[in-house]
């Protein structure tokens, strides 16, 4: 059965980079769940970040449970109404998406002594991939400026007596319907990018919602930092934040990096189940017993390529798409979709004449495709220096991230177990999965 492998030494390393720019720039880091919730390491997280931002109510309940007395935030484009006893029960901070959620739950969350935030769109699209950009037009995420003047007055943002935040009040309203105070502000427009572009966004923030920034206690620099990248710029980023709370002292920084976490900080075992004779172009079809569409859907929604250990990889999931190598190739570079370094990279470079030129090719050609009926279930290309075998082990590289939270069992298959590499090599299995798991989803 494939599994799932964290690496608790490369998971430390991570932690250790995080805390080091937590207490260098004096700004609060948590860690973002969405991205990685192997809730069994959240007593090593906690020992070096400040708590957790959650999606919804299953996950901030899941850190309540998992890393009690830490900060647990929670965000989503809009709460359900029932949800929000229990989910103000286990959170300290929410961040609302829209003024209409502020009126709508924001007395409730203050009575239950939760802080109240509020998403804001800086209009500012840093981010490669469309639909990982928050920031686009007609996106559902943040308020504008120019929505948030529109509904709650614009100049007529005053202080309450007995707070530091905001009192807003909509032009027609009647004093006695004046919105609830807000204590701070949150943004997050990245995508596994750097110092550069976080400058970029920042620049726009303050532009366009600077002004509000005296009246409140905390601003949320979101998630998509790249921190623990190989070739991140750490010091620049410490310098930045430093820059921006030696203007607002009176600010809490907060940043929620999910990648960051645990990039390359965990594996996929899968294991070849048949290999096909070559085709017309040389590559033989290897069928795993993981899947694309199953186990590491982002491999499909981004698309990239994922590493393998001891391969090189020649193209991906945008290759199905029918264009020729050239335009392909392009497509990727120009995109960021294979990037040198980063989780959703591949060990390639282009041609001079553009086409993908894995590193060192090898003889042998595999394309590596799941067991499900979908046709497009292809994780990707790759050439190796020995011929594969059927019941050879397959290990895809930094699997931490986006997998374990996002597989499914379409086509009834199983999940992969989840286990970790503890500091002294040895593997612990956490989890099993089996039929029971796929049954219990369906009724």
């Amino acid at each position: 059965m494939p599994r799932y492998i964290v690496d608790e030494v490369a998971l430390r390393r991570n932690l250790e980079i995080l805390a080091s720019v937590r207490e260098r720039a004096g700004v609060n880091i948590l860690l973002a769940q969405k991205a990685f919730s192997c809730f069994e390491l959240y007593p090593l997280v906690a020992r070096y970040l400040d708590g957790t931002t959650a999606s919804g109510l299953f996950e901030a309940r899941l850190a309540h449970e998992e890393m009690p007395g830490k900060e647990n935030h929670v965000f989503a484009p809009a709460f359900r109404a029932e949800d929000m006893p229990e989910l103000l029960r286990v959170v300290n901070h929410i961040v609302f998406n829209s003024s209409r959620q502020v009126e709508k739950f924001g007395e409730m969350a203050r009575a239950a002594g939760v802080s109240v935030g509020l998403r804001v769109n800086p209009e500012v699209s840093v981010a490669t991939t469309p639909a990982y950009d928050p920031c686009r037009p007609g996106s559902r995420l943040g308020v504008t400026r120019g929505e948030l003047d529109a509904v709650w007055g614009g100049s007529q943002f005053t202080a309450t007596d007995d707070s530091d935040a905001i009192n807003c009040v909509p032009p027609v309203a009647d004093a006695q319907e004046r919105v609830p105070p807000i204590d701070g502000l949150h943004f997050h427009c990245l995508c596994e990018q750097g110092v550069e572009e976080l400058r970029k966004v920042l620049a726009g923030f303050e532009a366009k919602f600077g002004d509000l920034l005296p009246r409140m206690k905390w601003v949320n620099f979101g998630g998509g930092h790249h921190i623990t990248r190989a070739d991140y710029d750490v010091d620049g980023l410490v310098a930045l934040l430093l820059d921006f709370r030696q203007r607002y002292p009176h600010l809490t920084v907060y940043l929620e990096p999910g990648e960051a976490v645990a990039l390359n900080a965990g594996t996929l075992e899968a294991t070849v189940l048949e290999i096909q004779p070559p085709g017309a172009d040389g590559i033989s079809n290897a069928i795993l017993d993981v899947s694309a569409a199953c186990h590491m859907p982002d491999v499909l929604e981004m698309p990239y390529t994922p590493r393998v250990s001891g391969a090189s990889p020649l193209s991906g999931p945008a290759a199905l798409s029918g264009a020729s190598p050239l335009s392909v190739a392009s497509r990727l570079s120009s995109e960021g979709t294979l990037r040198p370094d980063g989780p959703h990279s591949a060990a390639g470079a282009l041609s001079p004449e553009g086409a993908l030129r894995p590193e060192g090719p090898f003889k042998y050609l595999y394309r590596f495709g799941g067991p499900t009926c979908l046709a497009g279930d292809v994780i990707g290309t790759y050439s190796f220096p020995q011929p594969l075998a059927e019941g050879d082990t397959v290990v895809f590289e930094d699997m931490a991230i986006y997998s374990m939270v996002k597989n499914n069992t379409f086509n009834g298959m199983p999940l992969p177990s989840i286990a970790v590499r503890r500091m002294d090599g040895t593997v612990e299995t956490l989890r099993d999965f089996g039929y029971d798991d796929f049954k219990r989803r369906l009724g």
